[in-house]
């Protein structure tokens, strides 16, 4: 296993940035994985894209209650970090102060706040409207302080794969300043900076259903997020609301999610506005990086 993700980190070296994201995978007739830029006769198209999808449904809802006049609107955040939330009412009938109505408001963490209250023009019929709920987690109104991470992982010395900007996969928004580092499977993976845990995922188990593996996700005091990816399954020994500070175990690394090999996806991210965007970061001492791979490496 070892052997094929170097061969393959060599094929990404060599491939040119127009070929950079999409590779071809083939299994011969004694099971042998490879890999290669070109179609070869019974390959299939591999895609990799460190895509971060995280539902937070059943954890941040929309509370509309009908009362003798009217219709009142809530919104109840039960995870453990603040969220930012966007309600949109269009088609209002029967309704005072007829229109669209937009509100917006920061819910803090594990409570509820009051959005808005629509009363009726006549109070014996029911207001009409529709409904659109947006929301992201974090507070866009928080400044970011600069700060230089430690190394989130013991031991090493390892080597960046990939770096910020990559044209392999560190270019939508939310993963355009992540770093890939390769370290073999079972890596102690540890906090890089002190926060609160926010988000884990646990129970995936290779490729998996969920495209960043299992992962932690820990909300900084500054409103950052530092978010570490496809971490081995069982691995993760933090909850969900558990404060950590530097050093503290979270898991070990993995391979698992959309994972091109056994290495660490870290990227720290902050709320811009109903969206989480990745952010500059530096770590506080070198990394090596294997060369000319993308555009962003050492």
């Amino acid at each position: 296993m070892q052997a094929h993700s170097l061969l393959f980190c060599a094929l990404l070296v060599a491939c040119s940035p127009t070929l950079a994201s999409t590779f071809y995978k083939s299994t011969d007739t004694n099971g042998v994985v490879s890999y290669s830029d070109r179609p070869l006769p019974g390959a299939k198209a591999f895609v990799f894209r460190d895509q971060m999808v995280e539902q937070l449904e059943g954890q941040v809802k929309l509370h509309a209650i009908k009362f003798a006049s009217g219709v009142s609107f809530s919104a109840r955040n039960d995870t453990h970090a603040p969220v930012e939330v966007e309600l949109r009412l269009e088609r209002l009938g029967n309704a005072k102060g007829a229109g669209t109505r937009l509100v917006r408001r920061v819910v803090p963490a594990r409570a509820a706040v009051l959005l808005t209250v629509v009363n009726a023009l006549q109070a014996d019929l029911p207001v009409s409207y529709q409904e659109k709920f947006t929301y992201a987690l974090g507070n866009p109104a928080q400044r970011q302080q600069a700060f230089k991470y430690p190394l989130p992982w013991r031991g090493g010395p390892f080597r960046v794969t990939q770096g910020a900007n990559g044209s392999y996969s560190h270019f939508g928004p939310k993963s355009r300043y992540a770093m890939d580092i390769a370290m073999p499977e079972g890596t102690p993976i540890i906090a890089s900076r002190a926060g609160t845990v926010i988000k884990t995922e646990n129970n995936q188990s290779g490729r998996g259903t969920h495209p960043a593996g299992n992962f932690v996700r820990i909300l900084h005091d500054d409103g950052t997020m530092g978010v570490y990816l496809h971490l081995m399954r069982g691995s993760v020994v933090v909850r969900e609301g558990q404060r950590v500070v530097y050093g503290s175990a979270l898991a070990k690394s993995g391979n698992t999610g959309n994972s091109t090999g056994p290495h660490l996806h870290f990227v720290v991210q902050r709320n811009v506005g109903l969206a989480l965007e990745s952010i500059p970061y530096q770590f506080n001492q070198p990394v090596g990086g294997l060369p000319d791979f993308t555009a962003g490496n050492p």
